[in-house]
């Protein structure tokens, strides 16, 4: 037996040491490429084509989501030896943007939490921050309005996407805590109404208190006596908080989609998506009109939102998720006759679809 577990480790130590050998090659090949690329270092089309061929080749034990982040890690690595990236993200530490940043930049990333929304679109439109990661919709509380109202004024452009599977933790300052000791409860408001139900069932008493963000809430729990917050595994990392009950979430397959905003337009990945806002003319059937050139030229649509212009009473834009790039013919053809018949048409932008 010991000679046999001895073998096996000795086995380990082998492939360890072929691993660091071929994780340096590696680095000096992206290092070699970084020296003849002109501008944007960072390439998401470049990084989505290689992780879905890595899911693909994948012969496991590992399952296909360890070894995308383990490979995005080496990428993010890599990358940083040119110079790391600034990614600001809706803050404090300890939000699930905090978590939407570090999955598709990486840990080598360097992460700016921001006090707000408009915050993180100022950092990248000043050029202070490299890229932004903002959240836009969750799959049971809908669309982040604030994200999406800032979309048609700003300059930078829409990257990537990311989605973050969203599970919220009852969490406290002492462990194995009696739920019904528990008076007052800290998150954000959606986060609340994402917990409803749970809620109801389980500390039907305690005041819920709506805060800017999870991590906020996260804070205001430590400092608070008898006070909870329900947030994310970052949270109570960050703030040492125990976790009092898991996974309390009403809908088990709770996501959130976020947006990366930068200066780059990303060239065709093979598997894309393209945001756009529109607005339509005034008169009847004309967003009927504005559609179909996408159906005629067979395009998916896969989102369609409206929201309040802001500019006059009753107007509306709609905010528009299609299937392909923008230099993919169909695409290029359709945005080109919605142009014509469309009020209003801004491409935010193509990007590749989130690999999960």
């Amino acid at each position: 037996m010991t000679d046999e577990l001895d073998r096996l480790r000795g086995e380990v130590d082998r492939v360890d040491g072929e691993i660091l050998e071929r994780l340096n090659q590696r680095a000096q090949l992206a290092r070699a490429i970084g020296t003849l690329k002109v501008g944007q270092a960072y390439r998401p089309e470049r990084e989505a084509q290689v992780l879905r061929r890595i899911k693909e080749k994948n012969p496991g034990p590992l399952g296909d989501e360890t070894v995308a982040l383990l490979f995005r890690e080496i990428m993010s690595a890599c990358l940083a030896l040119e110079r790391p990236i600034t990614v600001a993200y809706l803050g404090p530490q300890g939000t699930f943007s905090e978590s939407a940043a570090m999955k598709h930049f990486g840990l080598a990333a360097v992460a700016k939490p921001m006090p707000s929304i408009d915050d993180v679109y100022r950092e990248v439109e000043s050029g202070a921050s490299d890229f932004g990661v903002v959240p836009v919709e969750n799959s049971t509380e809908g669309a982040v309005g604030r994200s999406l109202d800032l979309m048609p004024q700003t300059p930078a452009k829409v990257c990537g996407e990311v989605l973050i599977r969203v599970h919220h933790h009852l969490m406290g300052r002492e462990p194995g805590a009696d739920l019904a000791s528990i008076r007052r409860i800290f998150s954000h408001s959606q986060s609340l109404a994402q917990c409803h139900e749970w809620l109801n069932a389980n500390v039907p008493k305690a005041e819920r208190v709506a805060v800017a963000s999870n991590a906020e809430a996260a804070r205001r729990a430590v400092e608070e006596p008898a006070s909870a917050a329900v947030a994310g595994d970052r949270a109570a990392e960050h703030y040492k908080l125990a976790i009092l009950a898991s996974n309390i979430e009403d809908e088990p397959n709770n996501t959130t989609r976020f947006l990366i905003l930068g200066d780059y337009e990303p060239k065709p990945s093979g598997r894309d998506r393209t945001s756009l806002v529109l607005s339509a003319r005034n008169r009847a059937g004309a967003v009927y009109e504005m559609l179909t050139p996408f159906a005629t030229r067979g395009v998916s649509m896969s989102k369609f939102e409206s929201r309040p212009s802001k500019v006059a009473l009753w107007e509306y834009l709609f905010f528009v998720d299609i299937e392909g790039h923008r230099d993919d013919a169909n695409v290029a053809a359709a945005l080109e006759e919605v142009g014509r018949i469309a009020g209003y048409l801004k491409v935010l932008g193509s990007y590749p679809v989130a690999v999960l």
